[in-house]
């Protein structure tokens, strides 16, 4: 016999929403309409990944027929049972300490340093009306948007649902035309220098063993 009662936990799902959300507007503090539309993007996915994880389990429910039959014996509906990947893989005991879940803590934690580190350089050259070229963007140019699709893929690792792995790709999708809407400003308003920063700089990916981008506002 099935239970609900790991889930409907309404108060858990406004907590961990609000924790997070708060932890990353503190670090990004959106000014600009580009800036919110990043930020209320992340928002939407953290909304969704909660509202599944304590609240309401669309994903179990919608696919409870297939489950059963993969993971006979296997209460689907609890809060353990949650961590599909976990399960469909049977690693057994506390899903809480399996592989999936330690590297889904990794990454998130990961993706949060590089978000403040990220958006302390750009608020600074934000401040100073100059181009972000130094810490994290001297080896990329949107480090920002890089940290978003890290921890948002910590917490697919972690709890997957069928609207969070149909956000991720958008989203994905959605921060790569932020980013090139922000190098056609950028290269109006800074020319030459746009130019140079990025022909040595890549966007996403830095170059394994190359040179950072040296700068004279270097950080130390």
């Amino acid at each position: 016999m099935t239970t609900t009662s790991d889930y409907g936990l309404w108060w858990l799902v406004i907590l961990n929403t609000a924790i997070f959300l708060i932890f990353a507007f503190s670090f990004t503090h959106p000014k600009t309409k580009r800036d919110w539309r990043s930020f209320g993007a992340f928002s939407a996915f953290i909304v969704a990944l909660f509202t599944e994880m304590y609240g309401f389990p669309l994903t179990i429910y919608l696919f409870s027929g297939w489950l059963s039959q993969r993971l006979p014996g296997v209460d689907l509906f609890t809060h353990n049972s949650g961590h599909l990947l976990e399960d469909l893989i049977g690693w057994g005991g506390d899903p809480h300490f399996s592989p999936f879940h330690m590297g889904s803590n990794i990454l998130i934690l990961i993706g949060f340093i590089l978000l403040a580190n990220a958006w302390r350089v750009l608020y600074r050259a934000q401040q100073e009306h100059t181009l972000a070229t130094t810490g994290l963007y001297a080896y990329i140019r949107h480090p920002q948007y890089i940290a978003f699709i890290i921890i948002m893929f910590g917490f697919l690792l972690q709890w997957p649902t069928i609207l969070t792995l149909i956000m991720f790709p958008i989203l994905v999708y959605m921060y790569t035309r932020l980013a090139k809407a922000e190098e056609r400003e950028a290269e109006k308003e800074f020319g030459a220098v746009w130019d140079d920063y990025a022909q040595k700089t890549p966007a996403f990916i830095p170059r394994l063993g190359g040179q950072k981008m040296l700068s004279s506002n270097e950080d130390i």
